[in-house]
């Protein structure tokens, strides 16, 4: 779904290009051979569709035009670029969708997060199932769940530069600008140590440019840890809001 005022017109530009090409290549009579016409104007709808303009005529002008001549693909470009020049003066606007609450969402998702993994071990006949074992297992399932919610999910999204290298974050939420960070607790795994890791990860990812917010997401389901209750308060404390620390199950 194209839901960026730049991206629609750049997208706008290219069918243009196209639809210029497409009209000096007719024959001497005037025509387009038909295939290559339903196929640009096909693309023409797609785009449109996928936009959240508010344009119900000229999406009926265009899937109304059965011409194959010059004069009529000039037509077709015309309306493109006037649908170009009116959201590039704001005149045509781009509708605005209802936002979830992503702090909400993600909280559900994380709180449930135990109760679907343990769902997952039984399944009919014993037919094979995930196991969470490492936090491999945790970013898989993770990874469906959070689809179910939000419509850009990046995995494995490189980092800035960071103490000299650069590294991959787990999960990038592109749309809502928020950084998921994984762990899977383990026997060798302290409180302290992962109140390091997790001082380090709030550090890095402030430097990423596409990261408004730090959503660090702990499964502990032997647990593990002492004290989840204080590492939560430590990290998040003088944060600015910036990050938020979710260790489950309680």
């Amino acid at each position: 779904m194209l839901q960026n005022k730049e991206d629609i017109i750049d997208q706008l530009h290219d069918l243009i290009i196209k639809g210029d090409k497409l009209a000096g290549s007719t024959d001497s009579y005037g025509s387009i051979v038909s295939s290559k016409f339903n196929a640009w104007r096909a693309e023409v709808l797609t785009v449109l569709r996928c936009t959240k303009l508010n344009i119900p005529e000229y999406i009926e002008q265009i899937s109304a035009s059965r011409n194959r001549n010059r004069s009529d693909i000039n037509a077709l470009n015309s309306t493109l670029k006037a649908i170009a020049d009116q959201l590039n003066k704001d005149i045509l606007c781009i509708e605005q969708t209802e936002t979830i609450n992503s702090n909400s969402e993600l909280e559900n998702i994380f709180n449930r997060f135990h109760r679907i993994a343990r769902q997952l071990r039984t399944r009919h006949s014993s037919r094979p199932t995930l196991t969470i074992t490492d936090e491999y297992d945790v970013q898989d399932l993770l990874h469906a769940l959070l689809l179910l919610k939000f419509e850009d999910v990046r995995p494995e999204e490189w980092t800035p530069s960071y103490a000299g290298g650069s590294v991959r974050m787990d999960f990038l939420l592109k749309n809502e600008g928020i950084v998921i960070e994984v762990k899977k607790t383990r026997a060798s795994m302290t409180s302290k140590i992962l109140g390091e890791e997790l001082l380090i990860d709030r550090e890095k990812y402030k430097e990423h440019p596409d990261c408004k917010k730090l959503y660090c997401f702990v499964y502990d389901p032997e647990g593990l840890l002492d004290n989840p209750i204080g590492i939560k308060k430590d990290l998040e404390k003088d944060a600015e809001d910036f990050i938020k620390i979710f260790i489950r199950p309680e």
